[in-house]
């Protein structure tokens, strides 16, 4: 089904979390961006546009988020933050003879004293996000196994939620655009029923702090 003008400038302004926040907020002029997006809304169309429909598109667009963003009600959520530092990632190719080694991280390692472990099964890879004091364990572990990335210096932030983070929707788009607002780049996402960790390198990591300690209010 082709696609319509609107749909092609929506997934332009998609794109950019800056030309999003300046819809909501109205401070963004409709003529100066129309002109900056013509080619690329006619590419994307595959024919010529006015850009007065692109002007259209964006008012029409603008409105949307801006009913979206009055829509969200975060009164009943609150959270504290939890950093961990000297964290570092590795990505492999997922096999049997990997997973079945994961025991004795688990075994190693003990949370309840500090350490820092996240384990991410996807369909083909595996993700580790561990305390850096166990490197040299996961580097035993992966002898043999075909190792697609690493990375050094990360740092995880946690926020730990109170109330109805669960029935509450849009709080991990609101923290993530808020961070991608910011150029903070996020290495790893996860979640749990009432946790939500970002692992980022360690020079973001004050930054995403300051973020994400009012992320909720400032929407």
């Amino acid at each position: 089904m082709a696609e319509s003008v609107s749909s092609c400038v929506k997934r332009i302004v998609d794109k950019s979390p800056f030309i999003h926040e300046m819809l909501i907020n109205g401070i963004l002029s409709f003529s100066n961006y129309s002109a900056s997006i013509q080619n690329e809304v006619q590419k994307l169309y595959g024919k010529d546009v006015k850009s007065s429909a692109i002007v259209m598109a964006l008012r029409r667009y603008g409105e949307e988020l801006k009913k979206e963003s009055a829509k969200a009600d975060y009164g009943n959520v609150e959270y504290g933050i939890i950093m961990k530092t000297n964290i570092f990632d590795v990505n492999l190719v997922r096999r049997d003879s990997f997973i079945s080694k994961l025991g004795v991280l688990y075994n190693n390692i003990s949370t309840e004293k500090g350490d820092f472990l996240n384990i991410t099964l996807g369909s083909h890879e595996v993700s580790l996000a561990v305390s850096e004091k166990y490197r040299s364990l996961v580097s035993d572990l992966a002898q043999g196994e075909e190792v697609l990335n690493q990375m050094d210096d990360l740092v995880a932030l946690t926020l730990v939620f109170t109330g109805d983070f669960l029935q509450t929707p849009g709080i991990v788009y609101e923290a993530v655009r808020h961070l991608a607002w910011e150029q903070i780049n996020v290495i790893e996402i996860v979640s749990t029923m009432n946790e939500l960790t970002f692992v980022i390198k360690r020079e973001d990591s004050m930054k995403a702090f300051d973020v994400l300690q009012g992320f909720l209010n400032a929407t």
